[in-house]
């Protein structure tokens, strides 16, 4: 297949290009798809509206409506300049609900979708699908394989069931399921909330699953503007992870879990976790020409329309109905950091959900890890897939900015311990400054075992000696330690084994003071 320039392009899929360069879809061209997806749409609301509002029976998920939109026109269409088409949609009660669910009024989506025409997107995924954009930045429009769109009316009753203990979530907010029958094909579209703001530059992004086996961005995708590298670049690239504040952190992670678990009952696997990254540093150190191509908000100058949309409202954030958490700052992304310290805004959601774990997949697994380590993987069993897929995510993508250390625990990260033979044979610790500023313990032996003693058991204190035998234990010449603290030192170290760095170094002076004090009485 060749570009109207002459270029060859790999058809991928059902996408491909017609002899005057234009995108087409089981050739049927990118244009003359997105008239009939807003005549189809605009339509379906519109009768939709007269309904009269009730709740959501079972039933409501298997229905199917079908209108027919000839080019001439009819009593209920419009005429069109496109070919003849047919336009289904599924369960259009229960999306209906959905759109309540996240404050998408009727006439907000209609004006969204089909006030403008609808904007391709040209960096679209491998597996040959179609994505378009609305003019406002609200609604992404993908098309979908058929076992995706049979998979995902299936899901309709646990995903209703979901929305409605948790709205707060980063997997797909389905808005609406819909078919365009063409020229004898079916084309399945899916209308979904938009992760990336086309307002806000990304600096780079990624497609993060927790597998290693495959997953390196291509030389044909890095060379893309804005090319969607995989985990094994992520670890080269930032190796040290994201940081994040204590909260966002754990309202992230507290977030993934529980979707994690969501898909993980649905049987569905293979999904990812799309970053994409705002770098705020870089973005005002960057000449004022190269914005042209990324204009300021002009085009949205109101918050999303639809609740719970942008990332922080996906984990945290509070409803919007009486106003927005927004800000000019965040615009909607997580704050974060990288290494450097710069300054990040992260768009982060779960994609890819339409993959259960069917015979296919077990079969993809099942031979991939014959041929390699069956856990590196990305097809894999579902329970397994979501518990590497949170590990990965809270531990390596993610991480906590360090705390700084409190002025009672100064004395911890300056000095450290050692233990030497004492004149009585018996081992003593002797204070040590630290070059590198961390707390080291240097056993140099040697401890008699003397009843009371817990072997094995570090975490329990051995039994003191009467006050008569303190007074003869020799007190450490150090002049940093009280004489008190520095008898109590000397016998839990005479009375116990070898120690282990964690056992000797995690005694604060007060908890040394405090075991004094209790044990004279």
């Amino acid at each position: 297949v060749l570009y109207a320039s002459g270029m060859p392009m790999k058809k991928i899929g059902h996408r491909g290009v017609d002899s005057s360069g234009e995108t087409t879809y089981k050739k049927t061209t990118s244009s003359a798809l997105k008239g009939a997806i807003q005549l189809g749409i605009t339509h379906t609301v519109g009768s939709l509206s007269t309904k009269p509002e009730r709740d959501v029976l079972m039933q409501d998920f298997y229905v199917v409506e079908s209108i027919f939109f000839p080019s001439e026109g009819s009593n209920l269409t419009p005429a069109h300049h496109y070919n003849d088409f047919r336009f289904k949609t599924y369960a259009p009660v229960a999306f209906r609900y959905f759109r309540e669910l996240f404050g998408i009024r009727p006439d907000d989506y209609l004006y969204s979708l089909c006030s403008e025409p609808l904007i391709e997107l040209c960096n679209s995924g491998a597996s040959g699908s179609l994505f378009y954009v609305s003019s406002d930045d609200e609604f992404i429009i993908k098309t979908v394989q058929h076992k995706e769109a049979e998979f995902l009316q299936k899901l309709l009753p646990g995903y209703y069931m979901n929305l409605n203990q948790n709205p707060r979530t980063l997997l797909p907010k389905f808005y609406g399921l819909y078919c365009v029958q063409a020229g004898g094909k079916n084309i399945r579209i899916v209308v979904m909330n938009n992760l990336l703001p086309r307002s806000v530059k990304m600096h780079i992004k990624y497609d993060l699953k927790g597998s290693t086996y495959k997953r390196r961005a291509s030389q044909k995708e890095r060379e893309k503007p804005l090319p969607t590298l995989k985990d094994l670049d992520f670890l080269q690239d930032i190796p040290d992870g994201l940081f994040l504040d204590a909260d966002m952190y754990s309202a992230l992670c507290k977030t993934l879990q529980r979707d994690c678990l969501v898909l993980q009952s649905f049987k569905i696997m293979d999904y990812s976790l799309l970053v994409s990254i705002h770098n705020i540093d870089h973005a005002q150190r960057e000449p004022l020409s190269n914005e042209a191509q990324y204009p300021a908000d002009t085009r949205r100058p109101a918050p999303q329309k639809a609740l719970y949309s942008t990332a922080m409202e996906s984990i945290q954030g509070e409803a919007r109905r009486g106003g927005t958490v927004e800000t000019d700052d965040h615009m909607g992304g997580i704050p974060a950091r990288n290494s450097k310290g710069e300054r990040l805004l992260l768009y982060i959601g779960i994609i890819d959900i339409l993959q259960s774990y069917r015979f296919v997949k077990k079969l993809e697994h099942s031979w991939k890890a014959l041929v390699h380590d069956g856990d590196t993987v990305s097809v894999h069993r579902p329970g397994f897939y979501a518990e590497r897929f949170q590990r990965f995510m809270c531990n390596t993508v993610f991480k906590k900015i360090p705390l700084k250390p409190s002025p009672s625990k100064k004395f911890r990260s300056g000095s450290s311990f050692s233990r030497r033979a004492g004149p009585s044979g018996n081992s003593c610790i002797t204070y040590q400054p630290s070059i590198s500023g961390e707390p080291k313990a240097q056993v140099t032996t040697k401890a008699e075992v003397e009843p009371g003693v817990h072997l094995g058991r570090p975490d329990v204190l051995p039994q003191t000696p009467p006050l008569e035998k303190i007074s003869e234990v020799s007190t450490i010449p150090d002049p940093y330690f009280s004489p008190v603290i520095g008898e109590t030192l000397q016998m839990l170290t005479t009375s116990s084994t070898i120690l282990e760095k964690p056992e000797v170094t995690d005694f604060t002076e007060s908890e040394f003071i405090h075991v004094s004090v209790w044990d004279a009485g």
